[in-house]
């Protein structure tokens, strides 16, 4: 069902504007409004879905598939693609400021203004351990929930 006042919605039955890169029977991808670098792309899935927690895991597949290509088209694109990024941001503490799921696909190159800052310092084994046992439990909560 589609988002009333969701704007990829309004894209994905063409009522809004957008620079179209790619569309299939899933998943539209276009040029970001607020681009970080020229060839900023969103791959969106044409069913709303407001997060990761709504989003069919064939569907996300199909995102990522249309993603991991446009990202392999930017560099033999002719614009300047030294990397790529791939980024989803998933709930609002996650910065996500449009609530339909959607990838970004940001060409990189040396010197772009883009910056995650984070403390990056490496951490116990002890720590690591305790927090993907946290992870596979959550993992045994997904499975129980579908078995």
């Amino acid at each position: 069902m589609a988002g009333d006042g969701c704007i990829f919605c309004a894209i994905v039955r063409g009522q809004a504007d957008a620079s179209i890169v790619h569309e299939d029977e899933s998943v539209i991808a276009f040029m970001d409004l607020r681009p970080v670098n020229p060839g900023h792309l969103l791959v969106v899935p044409k069913t709303h879905a407001v997060g990761l927690e709504d989003l069919q895991e064939d569907v996300g597949v199909r995102v990522w598939k249309v993603a991991h290509r446009l990202g392999r088209a930017l560099r033999r694109s002719g614009l300047r693609c030294e990397g790529v990024n791939l980024l989803l941001a998933d709930g609002e503490a996650a910065f996500q400021e449009v609530f339909h799921v959607h990838l970004h696909v940001i060409p990189r190159f040396a010197g772009d203004p883009f910056r995650i800052d984070s403390d990056w310092r490496v951490h116990q084994r002890e720590q690591l351990d305790e927090t993907s046992a946290a992870v596979r439990s959550g993992l045994a909560a997904l499975d129980a929930r579908q078995g």
